[in-house]
């Protein structure tokens, strides 16, 4: 956490800053190692997603991209526990400031000269994720599907929930090897990732918990769609769709939720 919904509420909510100019940068951490100095004097072009990336486009072809890890949020006002975590602060020409608040300080701030250079797979909410992009992806990999959906090399920003809900959703045991996929599974793997991820974002993303180190869309409110997962965190519970029930097993280090009975 954060994964793809949880950084486009971010990037979303970020959006009336786009114009504005940083005139003063407060660095609160040193370990992230960034110039503040470099941005001053800079106007906000743009703020974009990138999988699980903030990229904020400056005006002079340089972009501040911001990795969010477990517990960071990048955003426009913060309650008053989270000051303490504040790592930096970036002080408009309106008043305004935008915090980088990262409690577990495992986020990170890069400042790029040269623009984003990701490096990172498809984008599953964009136009070149089609089913047969997708299906090019798994006839190469011997992986089991949910590892591969969780490599940023092939398919950017997807993670631990919203790979175990697509494949629930798609009734793909994750488990399988990738390239074992049929054409059919991989149109239902593909329709199910989407609509996964924009059910997510509209939910306002998952808040697992209510602490300081938890997600939340706003200083005010928690994210909804844990009231909606059908899999992830439902260790022993009833499935929704067949009634058995629901298992928890590991893969690469990461736990996986699924159905056994309808899950093939």
């Amino acid at each position: 956490m954060p994964e793809l919904p949880e950084v486009e509420v971010f990037v979303r909510k970020l959006q009336p800053v786009i114009g504005k100019e940083i005139q003063r940068v407060e660095i609160l951490d040193q370990r992230l190692g960034l110039d503040g100095r470099a941005l001053e004097n800079t106007r906000i072009a743009g703020i974009v997603r990138n999988g699980k990336h903030i990229v904020i486009q400056l005006t002079d072809g340089s972009a501040l991209v911001v990795h969010l890890r477990m517990s960071g949020r990048l955003r426009r006002h913060r309650r008053d526990d989270e000051v303490r975590y504040t790592r930096f602060a970036l002080h408009l020409n309106d008043g305004e400031t935008v915090f980088f608040v990262n409690p577990r300080r495992l986020g990170t701030a890069i400042h790029c000269l040269q623009g984003f250079q990701s490096g990172l797979g498809l984008e599953p909410l964009g136009a070149e994720f089609t089913p047969v992009a997708l299906g090019d992806l798994v006839a190469k990999s011997r992986s089991p599907i949910k590892p591969f959906l969780l490599d940023q090399r092939k398919i950017a920003g997807i993670g631990n929930i919203y790979a175990s809900e697509s494949l629930w959703r798609s009734g793909i045991d994750p488990q399988r090897p990738a390239n074992s996929l049929s054409e059919e599974e991989i149109a239902r793997l593909h329709k199910s990732i989407i609509s996964v991820l924009n059910d997510a974002i509209r939910g306002q993303g998952t808040s697992l918990g209510n602490s300081v180190s938890d997600y939340r869309p706003s200083s005010e409110t928690l994210g909804e769609f844990q009231n909606h997962l059908s899999v992830y965190g439902r260790e022993a519970e009833p499935c929704e769709r067949c009634g058995n029930t629901i298992l928890r097993v590991k893969q690469s280090g990461r736990s996986t939720y699924y159905c056994k009975e309808c899950q093939d």
